[in-house]
């Protein structure tokens, strides 16, 4: 009966990483390194929050009026490369196409929270339960903190690389959508001042935007995770006055 149960979940586990895998890791408009570009010294890095549809890279082009080299990778952790190139290698391979980087506009560390939730059925306890929505299990707790580190110590290796200014992107609530991620809200308010601090305690000049305030339902897409257009829009408009100066 029990083998008859666990084949029973192996079979939805697969089934929802059949479903969820083209929006991870799909060739969206946004998924090509751009290793070249009017001004090198500024580089983004991060996942699909700016690479689902480059509107973010796009618009802080457009107010700046040049082009920004471009490493973010939809389905990017921060540290794993588990579906596509880390935040970390996306770092060194920009360096090894131009090291000379003054300013770096990124985010990191969602899908390492965000992808055992989708893919693994929540191993980490990282979505609140019903009778407590400020709840998170012990083991997500430590999951963040371990992300936390691996945000210090990138932020921190940069600083001997000679990178002046970084802008690093916070998350903001997911919804109810298709790839069922919701009821994070807990996991994501014991993250961000925790990379919040990350950024404000490293070796390099970094300012960190809370997106949280700023990104209602209506801003992400159906499947509760990405930003639409509009939603990507506000998020550019929030980074600009952090990078306009730096320019």
């Amino acid at each position: 009966m029990f083998e008859k149960i666990e084949n029973l979940k192996s079979i939805v586990r697969v089934a929802v990483m059949a479903i969820a895998l083209p929006t991870v890791v799909a060739c969206t408009p946004g998924g090509k390194i751009v290793s070249s570009a009017s001004n090198n010294a500024v580089i983004t890095l991060g996942d699909s929050i700016f690479d689902d549809n480059n509107v973010i890279q796009t618009k802080l082009e457009e107010y700046a009026g040049q082009t920004f080299r471009k490493y973010t990778q939809t389905g990017g952790e921060l540290t794993g490369n588990r579906l596509a190139m880390s935040v970390y290698d996306q770092y060194e391979q920009a360096k090894i196409d131009d090291a000379n980087i003054d300013t770096i506009v990124m985010n990191g560390g969602g899908n390492d929270i965000l992808l055992p939730v989708i893919l693994d059925g929540d191993v980490y306890g990282c979505k609140s339960p019903r009778s407590d929505r400020t709840f998170i299990e012990q083991a997500c707790r430590d999951l963040i903190d371990e992300v936390y580190i691996e945000a210090v110590n990138l932020l921190n290796s940069m600083a001997p690389d000679n990178v002046n200014n970084v802008i690093y992107l916070g998350y903001y609530y997911t919804t109810r959508g298709w790839l069922r991620a919701g009821h994070l809200k807990a996991a994501i308010d014991y993250a961000t001042p925790l990379m919040e601090d990350a950024c404000a305690n490293s070796a390099v000049s970094c300012a960190f935007v809370d997106t949280r305030a700023h990104m209602k339902g209506y801003l992400i897409k159906n499947d509760g995770v990405h930003p639409n257009q509009e939603g990507s829009t506000l998020m550019a408009d929030l980074i600009w006055p952090e990078l306009q100066p730096l320019l």
